[in-house]
């Protein structure tokens, strides 16, 4: 058996310099931190390594930073209209103030104002372009490449799909609320929306697809564990799911939980899904800094393929799309990591199946990429797994965490999912353990 005879080494033996500690802190929360403006959090587009495959432009890209802002411009519901007719609910919302219109019949329209709220911060998220929308979401196509791949599909995520209001002043709780504000400051909900009658008078309704949200057990940590998928109304309240994403049926209320968002809560917006970074969790989270001194580590211990005997390197964190020659490839059944060579592809098998040189187990073989969004792991730890089919290399514990995840998928399925590049996972576990050899000297 040759696998006896060749040193192995997995990238979790090799010495970590104490050095890495330092880098661990985001420098943003080393420097000036009076001067700083107040961060509330993050939000980060799964499915994205860093940055959106044609770039980060304005408001549209990968992840969002919320800052309070100079000036409040939450709102808050205060007075309540029933209007006898559309035309009537027309000319109660004017143009300067906000307001949630509720149609329950072509005779019956309600109408709730808001007011101003100055103790609040409120960000809109959708896919509209329009001005009110702070951060635009485009669908996620899992693995693609380029915006040229995304725009033939019809998009299910809501042009003013949710708002996040946050409290200005400590501890800045996050909260999100289905639907946004449009240009003329109104969310309006047609015949055909599921809404209802609260017990204490006020209106509530869900939108059309639905906002989802799951906030993990034990925070964004290495001990986290998948939460439970639930809907957040308009009005900020929680349902269980709906059966499929726009049933005209409501779930049933959850009375003990809320829409505050933690850190890591999942917000899914039927085509999209979000990561929630609370201020602090960043703080404890590696940064690319790290992430490149842990590249840099694993290049230093010179990995070599087993069978060309070259020393393997894994591309800087830039170019995170196109194969390099030195680039580290797996067999993904089990785990041994080879440079790119012709060996074991048996015509037969669709040019997909490789024989590994080491065990001959057969499996899919693919090139490894780093996980680049620092944002998603969940510890600081080695790449020392990658997630199968894509490849993606990141931490154990973070592998482990995603693998658990069912995201949702489409109007009523849920799965496990790659989150640097949203394909859906495969194979027993959805990742594995990388095995590298190390110098033959």
């Amino acid at each position: 058996n040759n696998e006896k005879s060749v040193p192995q080494l997995l990238i979790s033996d090799l010495k970590f310099e104490k050095s890495l500690a330092k880098l661990m802190f985001s420098p943003d929360q080393e420097n000036h931190p009076s001067k700083a403006p107040v961060k509330y959090g993050e939000l980060i587009v799964l499915g994205y390594n860093g940055s959106l495959p044609n770039g980060d432009r304005g408001r549209r890209k990968s992840r969002f930073a919320l800052f309070k802002r100079p000036k409040a411009n939450g709102v808050k519901p205060s007075t309540v209209h029933i209007a006898c007719t559309p035309q009537a609910a027309k000319a109660i919302s004017n143009k300067d103030q906000h307001s949630i219109s509720y149609t329950l019949s072509r005779a019956q329209t309600v109408v709730v104002e808001y007011t101003h709220d100055s103790n609040t911060d409120m960000f809109q998220i959708g896919r509209s372009t329009e001005s009110p929308i702070d951060f635009v979401v485009t669908d996620t196509v899992p693995g693609s490449q380029s915006n040229s791949d995304t725009q033939s599909v019809q998009s299910t995520i809501s042009r003013f799909a949710c708002r996040i209001i946050c409290e200005r002043n400590p501890p800045f709780t996050a909260r999100i609320y289905a639907a946004g504000f449009d240009s003329s400051k109104n969310i309006f909900l047609g015949e055909k929306a599921a809404k209802w009658k609260t017990s204490d008078g006020q209106m509530d309704g869900l939108t059309t697809n639905g906002v989802l949200v799951m906030h993990p057990r034990n925070g964004f940590t290495e001990d986290s564990k998948p939460g439970v998928w639930r809907e957040i109304s308009v009005c900020g309240n929680v349902f269980s799911l709906r059966e499929t994403r726009s049933a005209q049926q409501r779930g049933k209320m959850v009375e003990n939980e809320t829409n505050q968002l933690q850190d890591g809560s999942l917000i899914d917006l039927c085509g999209a899904t979000l990561l929630w970074r609370t201020a602090e969790g960043l703080a404890r989270t590696p940064t690319v800094k790290h992430l490149e001194a842990l590249r840099q580590e694993i290049n230093a211990a010179r990995p070599q393929c087993p069978v060309g005997f070259n020393t393997l390197a894994f591309p800087s964190m830039k170019r995170k799309d196109v194969v390099d020659e030195k680039q580290p490839w797996v067999y993904l059944n089990c785990g041994h990591v080879h440079g790119y060579h012709n060996w074991g592809n048996k015509e037969e098998r669709d040019g997909k199946d490789r024989e590994c040189p080491m065990c001959r187990s057969v499996g899919p073989y693919v090139p490894l990429w780093l996980g680049c969004e620092a944002g998603f792991y969940v510890d600081a730890g080695p790449p020392t797994h990658a997630f199968s089919p894509c490849g993606h290399v990141c931490s154990e514990k973070t592998t482990a965490y995603w693998s658990q995840i069912p995201l949702p998928h489409g109007t009523h399925t849920f799965h496990a999912a790659c989150p640097f590049c949203a394909h859906q996972l495969a194979g027993e576990q959805g990742y594995i353990r990388l095995i590298f050899q190390g110098p033959l000297d």
